[in-house]
């Protein structure tokens, strides 16, 4: 799998953006989360490209 489709769980997510579990679940609720995947078993994964997706519509200029 190359870096770019690499699917992470919720909490190499909340790992890499330095946020709690409950905050990432907060900002889902509210859509304001990356774009999730969930599998049949419920659990959910985060696309590699679509974080960096999310991260850069997020960024500011400082």
């Amino acid at each position: 799998m190359t870096k770019t489709t690499e699917r992470l769980t919720v909490m190499q997510v909340c790992a890499e953006l330095r946020i709690s579990r409950s905050t990432f679940y907060e900002w889902r609720a509210k859509n304001r989360a990356p774009r999730c995947i969930k599998l049949p078993n419920g659990d959910l994964r985060v696309r590699r490209a679509e974080l960096e997706r999310w991260l850069d519509a997020h960024e500011e200029a400082a």
